[in-house]
């Protein structure tokens, strides 16, 4: 199993390309279920998950082709419709085959599915809302059966809670809905985004994109288009804290500020300062204040503060001046990372969903073990500013989200290397 060794205390500087979103991607992958012309998908990240879908679509029939950063996916007319647990269970992203399969072959058996142990993420939202749309669902044996032999018909849906694969699965189910379906408190994250305007590449008929109601028109068919993936705010995030934590000075590129709008503002706050470039954006600490501050976050749907990035802003906020509340409000158990970076030399308390992190002057290298995706990339940032040396275990949560991390890392000065 592969480890990643850090020796800590040095800036980074340099350039980064930032790659397309995994979030982004994996939907837009399950949208190929929809036709059985090709999908092309351009910008897409190498990354374990993006092969864990594309070996999952192969098994239902579905013909991939990887060509460097693109991906281009062809639907047999006709699909196998079963999802085995042996793939399912390694992503939770998995689900998004679910409402398609329906969609188009009136079936799906869908296995319940697996991932990271951040919270329970219930497939509830997706199974309520394909019921909505007429569809009989049946729990069995760890397997979601779900039957629409007339088809699925629109209709009005209202989340109760913001769920961003559950606006992409029921979004890509009513598209070839019979009628008009509205979907009311949907996510806005850039990803659903991204995957309505393919859907509409593809002749699905969809208003409302990038607001809270979307409405779709039920159409006979789509077709493949051509679409490039959103660049990965997540990692564009994650890179913006790295050059915070090491006092180092990143260029960014093939990336977009909007992406990110309320962790610009957050983190100018805490001192950092961004020049936006023409090809993305270039961040460093600002040099006219003399040492960076202390912020509180809350964990919110989009445009709020994302989850993925609750962490590495963590990282951050143990060595910076004052002490910071952190509120995770999405997932409930997103603090694994804690223990870990307690072992670093970190003064972090909790008190339920809140983090209280006081900065200290500086982190010590240690043996850490990372316990999801982010988490992974937190320690990271935790150990290319710490003094020392720190193992971070169990890095293929890593591969999961980020290409390349230590290559690109370490163009930019950090020593770090992978130890297999």
């Amino acid at each position: 199993m592969d480890r990643l060794r850090i020796q800590g205390g040095h800036p980074l500087k340099g350039t980064v390309r930032i790659g397309g979103a995994k979030n982004a991607t994996l939907p837009l992958m399950s949208a190929c279920l929809l036709t059985d012309q090709p999908l092309i998908l351009d910008n897409v990240p190498n990354l374990a998950d993006i092969h864990t879908l594309s070996r999952l679509l192969e098994s239902l029939g579905v013909t991939t082709h990887h060509d460097d950063h693109s991906l281009t996916l062809t639907a047999q007319k006709t699909l196998n419709t079963r999802a085995d647990y042996d793939l399912v269970r390694k992503m939770r992203a998995s689900i998004l085959v679910l409402g398609p399969l329906v969609s188009r072959h009136g079936q799906a058996e869908v296995s319940l599915p697996g991932g990271c142990a951040i919270g329970t993420r219930p497939v509830d939202l997706h199974i309520k809302g394909l019921e909505a749309l007429g569809a009989t669902i049946e729990l069995k044996e760890g397997y979601i059966y779900a039957h629409a032999r007339n088809g699925l018909v629109g209709t009005t849906l209202s989340f109760p809670l913001v769920s961003v694969t559950g606006t992409e699965n029921l979004m890509m189910a009513a598209c070839l809905a019979k009628g008009q379906t509205k979907l009311l408190n949907a996510a806005k994250e850039p990803e659903v985004t991204d995957l309505a305007e393919c859907l509409v590449k593809m002749g699905a008929k969809i208003q409302g994109i990038g607001t809270n109601t979307l409405t779709i028109e039920g159409v006979k068919d789509l077709q493949g288009c051509t679409h490039s993936v959103v660049p990965d705010r997540i990692e564009t995030g994650t890179y913006m804290m790295a050059a915070g934590i090491t006092k180092g000075e990143l260029e960014l590129t093939h990336t977009r500020l909007d992406l990110l709008p309320t962790v610009m503002g957050v983190l100018e706050k805490v001192g950092l300062q961004f020049e936006p470039t023409s090809n993305g954006v270039r961040v460093r600490v600002n040099p006219s204040v003399s040492h960076l501050k202390s912020v509180g976050v809350t964990t919110e749907p989009f445009p709020g503060f994302p989850t993925d990035l609750q962490a590495q802003f963590m990282a951050l906020m143990t060595v910076v001046q004052g002490t910071s509340t952190i509120s995770e409000t999405i997932f409930e158990n997103r603090f694994m990372h804690i223990a870990e970076l307690l072992r670093m030399g970190a003064h972090i308390q909790v008190q339920g969903s809140s983090a209280s992190v006081t900065g200290v002057p500086h982190l010590v290298g240690a043996p850490v073990m990372a316990t999801d995706l982010r988490a992974s990339a937190c320690l990271v940032l935790a150990g290319l500013a710490a003094q020392g040396e720190t193992v971070i275990n169990r890095v293929y949560h890593l591969d999961r989200g980020y290409e390349s991390m230590e290559t690109k890392l370490r163009a930019c000065g950090a020593h770090i290397e992978r130890i297999s």
